[in-house]
Protein backbone atom coordinates (compact mmCIF):
# COMPACT_ATOMS: atom_id res chain seq x y z
CA UNK A 1 0.00 0.00 0.00
CA UNK A 2 1.36 3.38 -1.07
CA UNK A 3 1.98 6.37 0.81
CA UNK A 4 2.43 8.36 -1.44
CA UNK A 5 -1.08 7.96 -3.45
CA UNK A 6 -3.04 11.05 -4.19
CA UNK A 7 -6.54 10.98 -4.07
CA UNK A 8 -9.13 13.15 -4.21
CA UNK A 9 -12.85 13.08 -2.83
CA UNK A 10 -15.63 14.62 -4.05
CA UNK A 11 -19.36 14.37 -2.92
CA UNK A 12 -21.67 15.30 -0.25
CA UNK A 13 -20.06 16.30 3.13
CA UNK A 14 -21.60 16.29 6.67
CA UNK A 15 -21.11 16.98 10.45
CA UNK A 16 -21.25 13.82 12.70
CA UNK A 17 -22.28 14.89 16.42
CA UNK A 18 -22.69 12.68 19.20
CA UNK A 19 -24.24 13.97 22.29
CA UNK A 20 -23.45 11.69 25.58
CA UNK A 21 -24.79 11.65 28.79
CA UNK A 22 -27.05 9.78 31.47
CA UNK A 23 -30.78 10.26 32.15
CA UNK A 24 -31.36 11.49 35.65
CA UNK A 25 -35.06 12.64 35.63
CA UNK A 26 -38.61 12.18 33.26
CA UNK A 27 -39.42 15.80 31.71
CA UNK A 28 -42.36 17.40 33.32
CA UNK A 29 -43.65 18.58 30.10
CA UNK A 30 -44.03 14.54 28.50
CA UNK A 31 -42.98 11.10 29.99
CA UNK A 32 -39.74 11.59 28.10
CA UNK A 33 -36.47 11.33 29.62
CA UNK A 34 -34.16 14.14 30.08
CA UNK A 35 -30.61 13.30 29.04
CA UNK A 36 -27.57 16.01 30.80
CA UNK A 37 -25.42 16.23 27.82
CA UNK A 38 -22.00 15.91 29.31
CA UNK A 39 -19.92 15.07 25.97
CA UNK A 40 -20.10 16.02 22.47
CA UNK A 41 -17.99 14.27 19.92
CA UNK A 42 -17.92 15.92 16.52
CA UNK A 43 -16.30 14.15 13.11
CA UNK A 44 -16.72 14.67 9.64
CA UNK A 45 -19.67 12.72 7.64
CA UNK A 46 -20.08 11.28 4.70
CA UNK A 47 -17.56 12.19 2.05
CA UNK A 48 -15.49 13.83 4.77
CA UNK A 49 -15.18 10.59 6.40
CA UNK A 50 -14.51 8.81 3.61
CA UNK A 51 -11.60 11.11 3.15
CA UNK A 52 -10.77 11.47 6.87
CA UNK A 53 -10.36 7.44 6.58
CA UNK A 54 -8.01 8.02 3.35
CA UNK A 55 -5.37 9.96 5.27
CA UNK A 56 -5.43 7.78 7.94
CA UNK A 57 -4.36 5.07 5.59
CA UNK A 58 -1.65 6.88 4.02
CA UNK A 59 -2.77 9.10 0.80
CA UNK A 60 -2.87 12.71 0.15
CA UNK A 61 -6.03 13.86 -0.03
CA UNK A 62 -8.24 16.81 -1.67
CA UNK A 63 -11.57 17.04 -1.13
CA UNK A 64 -14.46 19.06 -2.96
CA UNK A 65 -17.49 19.64 -1.61
CA UNK A 66 -19.88 22.44 -0.20
CA UNK A 67 -21.40 23.57 2.95
CA UNK A 68 -23.69 26.28 4.20
CA UNK A 69 -23.00 29.61 5.43
CA UNK A 70 -23.11 28.34 9.34
CA UNK A 71 -21.49 27.59 12.28
CA UNK A 72 -21.70 23.68 11.46
CA UNK A 73 -19.31 24.49 8.23
CA UNK A 74 -16.54 26.17 10.51
CA UNK A 75 -16.57 23.23 13.22
CA UNK A 76 -16.40 20.80 9.99
CA UNK A 77 -13.82 22.53 8.29
CA UNK A 78 -11.60 22.87 11.28
CA UNK A 79 -12.23 19.02 12.25
CA UNK A 80 -11.14 18.01 8.58
CA UNK A 81 -8.08 20.35 8.50
CA UNK A 82 -6.91 18.44 12.05
CA UNK A 83 -6.96 15.58 10.48
CA UNK A 84 -4.79 16.46 7.77
CA UNK A 85 -7.57 16.47 4.94
CA UNK A 86 -6.70 19.84 2.39
CA UNK A 87 -10.68 20.56 2.67
CA UNK A 88 -11.48 22.86 -0.86
CA UNK A 89 -15.49 23.63 0.73
CA UNK A 90 -17.62 26.10 -1.38
CA UNK A 91 -19.62 28.16 1.05
CA UNK A 92 -23.32 28.31 -0.52
CA UNK A 93 -25.28 31.46 1.03
CA UNK A 94 -28.67 30.32 2.57
CA UNK A 95 -27.75 26.60 2.43
CA UNK A 96 -28.03 24.46 5.54
CA UNK A 97 -24.32 22.67 6.20
CA UNK A 98 -25.70 18.61 6.25
CA UNK A 99 -25.69 17.78 10.46
CA UNK A 100 -26.49 14.35 11.91
CA UNK A 101 -26.58 14.82 15.81
CA UNK A 102 -26.70 11.71 17.49
CA UNK A 103 -28.31 11.91 21.56
CA UNK A 104 -26.74 8.76 22.76
CA UNK A 105 -27.15 7.52 26.75
CA UNK A 106 -24.18 5.01 27.50
CA UNK A 107 -24.67 2.57 24.22
CA UNK A 108 -28.20 3.46 23.71
CA UNK A 109 -29.07 5.76 20.80
CA UNK A 110 -32.01 7.62 22.30
CA UNK A 111 -33.16 10.02 19.21
CA UNK A 112 -31.08 11.40 15.65
CA UNK A 113 -32.27 14.27 14.37
CA UNK A 114 -30.88 15.97 11.10
CA UNK A 115 -30.66 19.13 9.11
CA UNK A 116 -29.69 19.48 6.01
CA UNK A 117 -30.90 20.95 2.06
CA UNK A 118 -30.86 18.24 -0.06
CA UNK A 119 -31.46 20.23 -3.61
CA UNK A 120 -28.92 20.10 -6.04
CA UNK A 121 -26.64 22.55 -6.47
CA UNK A 122 -26.76 25.49 -9.80
CA UNK A 123 -25.36 28.28 -10.77
CA UNK A 124 -22.42 29.86 -9.55
CA UNK A 125 -22.41 27.07 -6.57
CA UNK A 126 -22.50 24.40 -8.86
CA UNK A 127 -19.40 26.54 -11.21
CA UNK A 128 -17.33 26.84 -7.89
CA UNK A 129 -17.63 23.26 -7.18
CA UNK A 130 -16.68 22.44 -10.80
CA UNK A 131 -13.46 25.00 -10.60
CA UNK A 132 -12.52 23.52 -7.57
CA UNK A 133 -12.73 19.79 -8.57
CA UNK A 134 -10.50 21.01 -11.75
CA UNK A 135 -8.18 22.18 -9.77
CA UNK A 136 -8.20 19.27 -7.69
CA UNK A 137 -7.75 16.42 -10.18
CA UNK A 138 -4.60 17.33 -11.54
CA UNK A 139 -1.96 14.85 -11.09
CA UNK A 140 -4.80 12.74 -8.92
CA UNK A 141 -4.04 9.37 -9.06
CA UNK A 142 -7.60 7.71 -7.58
CA UNK A 143 -10.48 9.44 -7.01
CA UNK A 144 -13.63 8.58 -4.61
CA UNK A 145 -17.01 9.95 -5.74
CA UNK A 146 -19.42 10.07 -2.68
CA UNK A 147 -23.00 10.68 -3.70
CA UNK A 148 -25.53 10.26 -0.71
CA UNK A 149 -28.59 12.43 -2.26
CA UNK A 150 -27.16 15.55 -0.99
CA UNK A 151 -27.12 17.69 -4.24
CA UNK A 152 -23.01 17.89 -4.79
CA UNK A 153 -22.90 15.09 -7.18
CA UNK A 154 -24.52 17.29 -10.24
CA UNK A 155 -24.91 15.66 -13.64
CA UNK A 156 -22.08 18.51 -14.43
CA UNK A 157 -20.05 16.82 -11.62
CA UNK A 158 -20.35 13.25 -13.03
CA UNK A 159 -19.65 14.58 -16.58
CA UNK A 160 -16.31 15.63 -14.84
CA UNK A 161 -15.60 12.76 -13.56
CA UNK A 162 -16.50 10.60 -16.71
CA UNK A 163 -13.38 8.39 -17.73
CA UNK A 164 -11.06 8.77 -14.87
CA UNK A 165 -7.96 5.82 -14.88
CA UNK A 166 -9.29 5.18 -11.12
CA UNK A 167 -12.94 6.06 -9.86
CA UNK A 168 -14.91 4.86 -6.91
CA UNK A 169 -18.52 5.35 -6.82
CA UNK A 170 -20.40 4.94 -3.61
CA UNK A 171 -23.73 6.17 -4.73
CA UNK A 172 -27.24 5.89 -2.99
CA UNK A 173 -28.86 5.99 -6.59
CA UNK A 174 -26.45 4.28 -9.16
CA UNK A 175 -28.25 4.47 -12.43
CA UNK A 176 -27.44 8.47 -12.79
CA UNK A 177 -23.44 7.36 -13.15
CA UNK A 178 -23.98 4.36 -15.56
CA UNK A 179 -22.61 6.41 -18.58
CA UNK A 180 -19.43 7.30 -16.00
CA UNK A 181 -17.73 4.52 -16.73
CA UNK A 182 -16.57 4.00 -13.24
CA UNK A 183 -13.68 1.31 -12.17
CA UNK A 184 -16.07 0.32 -9.31
CA UNK A 185 -18.84 1.19 -7.98
CA UNK A 186 -20.28 -0.51 -4.27
CA UNK A 187 -23.94 -0.38 -3.36
CA UNK A 188 -25.49 -2.19 -0.61
CA UNK A 189 -28.15 -4.86 -1.09
CA UNK A 190 -30.97 -2.34 -1.17
CA UNK A 191 -29.08 -0.14 -3.72
CA UNK A 192 -28.99 -2.57 -6.25
CA UNK A 193 -32.34 -4.08 -5.75
CA UNK A 194 -33.64 -0.31 -6.44
CA UNK A 195 -31.17 -0.49 -9.41
CA UNK A 196 -32.23 -4.33 -10.66
CA UNK A 197 -35.60 -3.50 -9.96
CA UNK A 198 -36.45 -6.52 -8.14
CA UNK A 199 -37.33 -7.10 -4.60
CA UNK A 200 -34.69 -9.37 -3.41
CA UNK A 201 -34.41 -12.62 -1.74
CA UNK A 202 -33.46 -11.93 2.04
CA UNK A 203 -33.30 -15.23 2.93
CA UNK A 204 -30.23 -15.75 1.06
CA UNK A 205 -28.60 -12.78 -0.51
CA UNK A 206 -25.49 -14.02 -1.50
CA UNK A 207 -27.23 -16.20 -3.84
CA UNK A 208 -29.73 -13.99 -5.19
CA UNK A 209 -26.55 -11.58 -6.34
CA UNK A 210 -24.41 -14.36 -7.83
CA UNK A 211 -27.21 -15.36 -9.79
CA UNK A 212 -27.60 -11.86 -10.91
CA UNK A 213 -24.10 -11.05 -11.33
CA UNK A 214 -23.13 -10.40 -14.79
CA UNK A 215 -26.90 -8.52 -15.17
CA UNK A 216 -25.71 -6.34 -11.92
CA UNK A 217 -22.15 -5.02 -13.76
CA UNK A 218 -24.24 -4.45 -17.02
CA UNK A 219 -26.42 -2.58 -15.27
CA UNK A 220 -23.94 -0.28 -13.38
CA UNK A 221 -21.89 0.25 -16.65
CA UNK A 222 -19.16 -0.24 -13.75
CA UNK A 223 -15.97 -2.56 -14.63
CA UNK A 224 -16.67 -4.02 -11.57
CA UNK A 225 -19.06 -3.80 -8.39
CA UNK A 226 -18.79 -4.31 -5.13
CA UNK A 227 -22.14 -5.32 -2.89
CA UNK A 228 -21.71 -4.86 0.52
CA UNK A 229 -23.86 -6.94 2.72
CA UNK A 230 -23.01 -5.67 6.43
CA UNK A 231 -22.21 -8.29 8.69
CA UNK A 232 -22.31 -10.96 5.39
CA UNK A 233 -19.39 -9.51 4.02
CA UNK A 234 -19.35 -8.47 0.86
CA UNK A 235 -19.15 -9.79 -2.88
CA UNK A 236 -16.88 -8.44 -5.59
CA UNK A 237 -18.27 -9.04 -8.85
CA UNK A 238 -16.18 -8.85 -12.28
CA UNK A 239 -17.01 -9.90 -15.29
CA UNK A 240 -16.41 -13.18 -16.77
CA UNK A 241 -16.00 -15.41 -13.28
CA UNK A 242 -18.11 -16.16 -10.38
CA UNK A 243 -18.23 -13.22 -7.69
CA UNK A 244 -15.59 -13.60 -4.75
CA UNK A 245 -17.04 -12.59 -1.26
CA UNK A 246 -15.17 -11.19 1.18
CA UNK A 247 -16.28 -12.40 5.28
CA UNK A 248 -17.09 -9.83 7.90
CA UNK A 249 -15.70 -10.98 11.89
CA UNK A 250 -18.31 -10.97 14.51
CA UNK A 251 -18.03 -7.60 15.92
CA UNK A 252 -18.98 -6.28 19.26
CA UNK A 253 -22.29 -4.44 19.55
CA UNK A 254 -20.90 -0.66 19.01
CA UNK A 255 -23.00 1.94 17.90
CA UNK A 256 -20.69 3.02 14.88
CA UNK A 257 -21.31 4.53 12.05
CA UNK A 258 -19.19 4.79 8.64
CA UNK A 259 -17.84 1.31 8.27
CA UNK A 260 -18.66 1.73 4.63
CA UNK A 261 -16.78 4.71 4.18
CA UNK A 262 -13.84 2.89 5.67
CA UNK A 263 -14.54 0.46 3.53
CA UNK A 264 -14.46 2.63 -0.04
CA UNK A 265 -11.64 4.49 1.02
CA UNK A 266 -9.28 1.60 1.88
CA UNK A 267 -10.97 -0.12 -1.85
CA UNK A 268 -9.90 2.70 -3.49
CA UNK A 269 -6.30 2.95 -2.41
CA UNK A 270 -5.35 -0.58 -2.52
CA UNK A 271 -6.76 -0.32 -6.33
CA UNK A 272 -4.67 2.62 -6.64
CA UNK A 273 -1.57 1.18 -5.42
CA UNK A 274 -1.49 -1.65 -7.73
CA UNK A 275 -3.63 -4.45 -5.75
CA UNK A 276 -5.74 -6.73 -7.57
CA UNK A 277 -9.21 -6.08 -6.72
CA UNK A 278 -9.78 -9.58 -4.91
CA UNK A 279 -6.49 -8.02 -2.84
CA UNK A 280 -8.27 -4.76 -2.22
CA UNK A 281 -11.72 -5.75 -1.45
CA UNK A 282 -10.00 -7.95 1.94
CA UNK A 283 -8.33 -5.26 2.73
CA UNK A 284 -11.00 -3.13 2.77
CA UNK A 285 -13.05 -6.02 4.31
CA UNK A 286 -10.16 -6.03 7.27
CA UNK A 287 -10.36 -1.87 7.59
CA UNK A 288 -14.03 -2.32 8.16
CA UNK A 289 -13.79 -4.47 11.10
CA UNK A 290 -11.24 -2.14 12.83
CA UNK A 291 -13.63 0.46 12.92
CA UNK A 292 -17.06 -1.66 13.73
CA UNK A 293 -15.22 -1.95 16.74
CA UNK A 294 -15.78 1.15 18.05
CA UNK A 295 -18.25 3.30 18.73
CA UNK A 296 -19.41 6.80 16.59
CA UNK A 297 -17.59 7.72 13.52
CA UNK A 298 -14.41 6.30 13.31
CA UNK A 299 -11.19 5.58 10.97
CA UNK A 300 -8.69 3.16 10.54
CA UNK A 301 -5.37 4.42 10.38
CA UNK A 302 -2.55 2.25 8.01
CA UNK A 303 -0.83 0.41 11.24
CA UNK A 304 -4.22 -0.82 12.14
CA UNK A 305 -5.13 -2.00 8.97
CA UNK A 306 -1.44 -3.53 8.30
CA UNK A 307 -1.86 -4.96 11.89
CA UNK A 308 -5.01 -6.47 10.75
CA UNK A 309 -3.97 -8.16 7.57
CA UNK A 310 -0.51 -9.56 9.27
CA UNK A 311 -2.84 -11.87 10.22
CA UNK A 312 -4.33 -12.96 7.04
CA UNK A 313 -1.10 -14.86 5.43
CA UNK A 314 -2.55 -15.05 1.91
CA UNK A 315 -3.24 -11.39 1.96
CA UNK A 316 0.43 -10.53 3.07
CA UNK A 317 3.22 -12.41 3.11
CA UNK A 318 6.39 -11.97 4.82
CA UNK A 319 7.96 -10.66 1.85
CA UNK A 320 5.33 -8.13 1.41
CA UNK A 321 5.79 -7.29 5.50
CA UNK A 322 9.43 -6.79 4.47
CA UNK A 323 8.66 -4.56 1.66
CA UNK A 324 6.01 -2.42 4.25
CA UNK A 325 8.45 -2.04 6.71
CA UNK A 326 11.39 -0.96 3.56
CA UNK A 327 8.92 1.43 2.47
CA UNK A 328 8.46 3.05 5.74
CA UNK A 329 12.22 3.44 5.81
CA UNK A 330 12.32 5.16 2.53
CA UNK A 331 9.87 7.59 3.19
CA UNK A 332 12.39 8.93 6.13
CA UNK A 333 15.21 9.00 3.60
CA UNK A 334 12.79 11.08 1.39
CA UNK A 335 11.87 13.78 3.34
CA UNK A 336 15.91 14.13 4.11
CA UNK A 337 16.26 14.35 0.54
CA UNK A 338 18.06 11.27 -0.57
CA UNK A 339 18.20 10.59 -3.49
CA UNK A 340 16.81 6.71 -4.04
CA UNK A 341 18.32 4.22 -6.60
CA UNK A 342 16.60 1.17 -7.09
CA UNK A 343 17.96 -2.07 -9.17
CA UNK A 344 16.51 -5.83 -9.10
CA UNK A 345 17.94 -9.26 -10.57
CA UNK A 346 18.47 -12.58 -9.76
CA UNK A 347 22.10 -12.14 -8.81
CA UNK A 348 22.20 -16.11 -8.64
CA UNK A 349 26.28 -16.22 -8.83
CA UNK A 350 27.47 -12.69 -7.89
CA UNK A 351 30.64 -12.28 -10.00
CA UNK A 352 32.41 -9.48 -10.86
CA UNK A 353 30.66 -7.79 -13.50
CA UNK A 354 27.37 -7.76 -10.82
CA UNK A 355 30.10 -6.00 -8.60
CA UNK A 356 30.92 -3.25 -10.92
CA UNK A 357 27.36 -2.46 -12.19
CA UNK A 358 26.11 -2.32 -8.57
CA UNK A 359 28.84 0.25 -7.12
CA UNK A 360 28.29 2.35 -10.45
CA UNK A 361 24.53 2.34 -9.40
CA UNK A 362 25.50 3.10 -5.62
CA UNK A 363 27.27 6.18 -7.08
CA UNK A 364 24.14 7.64 -8.67
CA UNK A 365 22.65 8.42 -5.41
CA UNK A 366 22.28 8.46 -1.68
CA UNK A 367 20.59 4.92 -1.08
CA UNK A 368 20.65 2.20 -3.38
CA UNK A 369 17.72 -0.13 -2.80
CA UNK A 370 18.62 -4.06 -4.10
CA UNK A 371 15.52 -6.30 -5.10
CA UNK A 372 16.05 -9.82 -5.63
CA UNK A 373 14.19 -12.25 -7.53
CA UNK A 374 12.42 -15.02 -5.21
CA UNK A 375 13.84 -18.91 -5.83
CA UNK A 376 10.11 -19.31 -7.97
CA UNK A 377 10.75 -15.82 -9.88
CA UNK A 378 14.05 -17.15 -10.58
CA UNK A 379 12.83 -20.43 -11.82
CA UNK A 380 10.53 -18.93 -14.12
CA UNK A 381 12.70 -16.62 -15.47
CA UNK A 382 15.73 -18.90 -15.58
CA UNK A 383 14.55 -22.53 -16.01
CA UNK A 384 14.94 -25.51 -14.44
CA UNK A 385 17.95 -25.99 -12.08
CA UNK A 386 17.91 -22.30 -11.16
CA UNK A 387 18.60 -20.97 -8.87
CA UNK A 388 21.99 -21.95 -7.42
CA UNK A 389 21.80 -19.99 -4.40
CA UNK A 390 18.40 -19.80 -2.57
CA UNK A 391 17.41 -16.25 -2.24
CA UNK A 392 17.96 -15.87 1.60
CA UNK A 393 21.85 -16.97 0.61
CA UNK A 394 21.63 -14.21 -2.41
CA UNK A 395 19.99 -12.08 0.05
CA UNK A 396 23.07 -12.35 2.08
CA UNK A 397 25.59 -11.73 0.18
CA UNK A 398 24.87 -8.56 -1.47
CA UNK A 399 23.64 -7.43 2.31
CA UNK A 400 27.59 -7.73 2.62
CA UNK A 401 28.11 -5.49 -0.22
CA UNK A 402 29.19 -1.90 1.81
CA UNK A 403 27.50 0.47 -0.97
CA UNK A 404 23.81 -1.77 -0.70
CA UNK A 405 22.00 -0.02 1.52
CA UNK A 406 18.41 -2.24 1.08
CA UNK A 407 18.56 -5.49 -0.29
CA UNK A 408 14.83 -7.14 -0.05
CA UNK A 409 12.70 -9.80 -2.58
CA UNK A 410 9.76 -9.85 -4.42
CA UNK A 411 7.53 -12.99 -5.84
CA UNK A 412 6.23 -11.64 -8.78
CA UNK A 413 8.17 -12.11 -12.49
CA UNK A 414 8.52 -8.44 -12.18
CA UNK A 415 9.24 -5.94 -9.76
CA UNK A 416 5.99 -3.55 -10.36
CA UNK A 417 4.68 -4.20 -7.01
CA UNK A 418 7.56 -2.94 -4.95
CA UNK A 419 8.51 0.45 -7.48
CA UNK A 420 4.77 1.25 -6.40
CA UNK A 421 5.33 1.03 -2.78
CA UNK A 422 9.27 2.94 -3.05
CA UNK A 423 8.93 5.03 -5.95
CA UNK A 424 12.59 5.42 -6.68
CA UNK A 425 14.45 8.71 -8.03
CA UNK A 426 15.65 6.46 -10.57
CA UNK A 427 15.39 2.91 -11.43
CA UNK A 428 18.87 1.19 -13.00
CA UNK A 429 19.23 -1.73 -14.95
CA UNK A 430 22.54 -3.22 -16.30
CA UNK A 431 23.04 -5.31 -18.97
CA UNK A 432 22.52 -5.44 -22.65
CA UNK A 433 19.09 -3.70 -22.05
CA UNK A 434 17.70 -0.38 -23.35
CA UNK A 435 14.69 1.80 -21.55
CA UNK A 436 12.74 0.87 -24.24
CA UNK A 437 12.58 -2.74 -23.46
CA UNK A 438 12.20 -2.19 -20.22
CA UNK A 439 8.40 -3.02 -18.97
CA UNK A 440 8.86 -1.08 -15.54
CA UNK A 441 9.96 2.26 -17.62
CA UNK A 442 6.58 3.76 -18.04
CA UNK A 443 5.60 3.55 -14.25
CA UNK A 444 8.37 4.30 -12.90
CA UNK A 445 8.28 7.81 -15.24
CA UNK A 446 4.83 8.14 -14.60
CA UNK A 447 6.04 8.13 -10.51
CA UNK A 448 8.38 10.91 -11.32
CA UNK A 449 11.41 8.57 -11.28
CA UNK A 450 14.10 8.41 -14.16
CA UNK A 451 15.47 5.31 -15.75
CA UNK A 452 18.76 4.60 -16.40
CA UNK A 453 20.44 1.62 -18.60
CA UNK A 454 24.25 1.25 -17.28
CA UNK A 455 26.85 -0.39 -19.77
CA UNK A 456 26.83 -4.11 -19.74
CA UNK A 457 30.00 -5.55 -18.24
CA UNK A 458 31.34 -7.72 -21.06
CA UNK A 459 32.56 -11.66 -20.75
CA UNK A 460 31.19 -11.52 -16.87
CA UNK A 461 27.39 -13.83 -17.39
CA UNK A 462 26.17 -15.88 -14.79
CA UNK A 463 24.86 -18.40 -17.12
CA UNK A 464 27.91 -18.64 -18.80
CA UNK A 465 29.90 -19.50 -15.35
CA UNK A 466 27.42 -22.02 -14.85
CA UNK A 467 27.67 -23.64 -17.77
CA UNK A 468 32.02 -23.44 -16.83
CA UNK A 469 31.25 -25.29 -13.82
CA UNK A 470 29.21 -28.00 -15.44
CA UNK A 471 31.22 -28.59 -17.88
CA UNK A 472 34.00 -29.69 -15.23
CA UNK A 473 35.06 -33.46 -15.61
CA UNK A 474 33.61 -35.07 -12.27
CA UNK A 475 36.67 -34.96 -9.70
CA UNK A 476 37.47 -39.24 -8.50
Amino acid sequence: MNSDIEAVVVGDVMLDSWLRGPVRRIAQEAPVPVVSVEATDEAPGGAGNAAANLVALGARVRLVGAVGDDACSGTLARALELLGVDARLVTVPGRRTPHKQRLMVGEQLIARYDEEDREPLGGEAEERVLAELERALRGADVVVACDYGGGVCTPAVRRALTGLPVLVVDAHVITPWRECGATAMLPNYGEVLQLLGEDGDTADRVRFLTDRSERLLAASGARMVVTTLDGEGTLLHRPGRPPYRTYADPAPDHMTTGAGDTFTAAFALWLAGGAEPEQAARAAQAAAGVVVRRPGTATCTRHELLKALRGEDELLRPADRQAERLAERLDKHRRRGDRIVFTNGCFDVLHRGHVTYLERAAQLGDVLVVAVNSDASTARLKGPGRPINSCEDRMSVLAALGYVDYVTSFEEDTPERLLRMIRPDLYVKGGDYTAAMLPEAPLVRAMGGEVMVLDYVSDRSTTAIIERVRSLPEQP
